[in-house]
């Protein structure tokens, strides 16, 4: 199976950050947040293929990602802290945490074809609490890391 398959059977969608994505669950019950009510978790299916990436981006959420078939997916944080984080996702590590608040982004690892993989978010995902990152802001406040930022903004 190819991320064709995957695309057109899960009937993914192109996701504004890069790749395909589909909502598969949004809890019925909400807590009150700083930014308004948000369900209490939400989840998605999200791949990505070789030669596109997930753009740098925060929420104020964690996101827990799952794996679940293809090749392994690099988690490319920017922490709180400034400090730079890569986390591989993959039949080794099926699961990892994103904080709320890190920059992050993420891509196919170098030679793979595809990765299939879930997002799911506590308190859920809303496009409200979104923020795409800015390349030369975000070159300005990490200069230190302006090879990863360059490679993962639009």
């Amino acid at each position: 199976m190819d991320s064709k398959y995957f695309i057109e059977t899960l009937n993914l969608l192109a996701h504004p950050e890069g790749g395909y994505y589909k909502e598969t669950y949004r809890s019925s019950g909400t807590v009150s947040t700083a930014t308004g009510n948000r369900n209490y978790s939400t989840a998605i299916y999200f791949l990505l293929e070789e030669g596109n990436f997930s753009a740098l981006h925060k929420i104020k959420s964690d996101e827990l990602w799952h794996f679940y078939t293809g090749d392994a997916l690099e988690i490319i944080e920017i922490t709180k802290t400034g400090n730079l984080k890569i986390t591989e996702l993959s039949e080794k590590n099926f699961q990892y945490c994103v904080p709320s608040g890190n920059w992050f982004g993420s891509r196919v690892e170098k030679g793979g074809k595809f990765s299939l993989v879930g997002c799911t978010v506590a308190p859920g995902f809303d496009f409200a609490d979104f923020e795409m990152a800015k390349k030369d802001l975000l070159l300005k406040e990490f200069p230190q890391h302006s090879e990863i930022i360059t490679e993962l903004t639009r």
